[in-house]
């Protein structure tokens, strides 16, 4: 990772650098300063995400923006852990569902970023045709599909309709940060955007085990999701 002078600066010679870090995805980098740890986050996604993490403040806690240069994204370490812990507490389900109904409450009409089929079914081709969907990762559900294979299915089974809500685009334990008290803090949103509720639900109970996936479920108000929904949105998963 080639940082801006700008960047580097911000920290000097004091700074201690790691990759070895839990709960954030993609290029990032751990930094720890005598006056606090931080993470630096680069790459073609970081201006999106910064975007994201500036807009969504007004109505939920995230990761505070320390600065921004190029191409790279200084966030503030916040201090808690994320639940994918292996020692994952009790009400996971619980903190993530009452986490995603807040997130799912903000008004979808004054958010500015589209996440929806079209967009995320473009985006999908695109990394098809690149050569950058790897099938080893595919779930047991699709092992043996090409990549080809699985975007040819997410066009023929679409969903006529989509439940449009303001989505995270990767719900998971990973990116939840509880804290001992208080709001939880979501990470990792670069794909937040407006999108079907589906989108969350699927990758959260996916990650969940039952009883926690109940917990999730009660906290987040919805008794029985779509099962086809779900489904399908793991499916266009393996492909983004």
């Amino acid at each position: 990772m080639r940082l801006p002078g700008r960047i580097l600066d911000l920290f000097g010679d004091d700074a201690v650098w790691s990759g070895d870090h839990v709960g954030m995805r993609g290029e990032t980098l751990r930094v720890t300063f005598p006056t606090g740890v931080y993470y630096v986050k680069q790459g073609p996604a970081a201006r999106g995400e910064r975007d994201r993490l500036v807009w969504l403040r007004r109505w939920m806690t995230v990761p505070e923006v320390v600065a921004f240069e190029g191409d790279a994204l200084v966030l503030s370490d916040v201090g808690w852990r994320s639940l994918e812990r292996k020692a994952r507490p009790p009400q996971a389900g619980t903190i993530m569902g009452r986490a995603l109904r807040a997130l799912h409450g903000v008004p979808v009409g004054e958010c500015p970023f589209d996440e929806r089929l079209d967009v995320k079914l473009g985006r999908a081709r695109e990394r098809v045709a690149a050569g950058l969907v790897d099938p080893r990762d595919f779930d047991e559900a699709r092992t043996g599909l090409t990549p080809e294979q699985v975007y040819e299915r997410l066009v023929a089974e679409r969903p006529a309709e989509e439940d449009l809500v303001v989505t995270h685009g990767d719900f998971t334990p990973a990116n939840v940060l509880a804290p001992p008290s208080g709001e939880p803090v979501l990470i990792d949103l670069g794909a937040l955007g407006v999108a079907d509720r589906h989108v969350d639900l699927a990758l959260a109970l996916r990650e969940l085990d039952e009883r926690s996936g109940a917990d999730f479920l009660a906290a987040y108000g919805l008794a029985e999701p779509d099962p086809r929904r779900l489904e399908y949105y793991r499916m266009l998963d393996e492909l983004l």
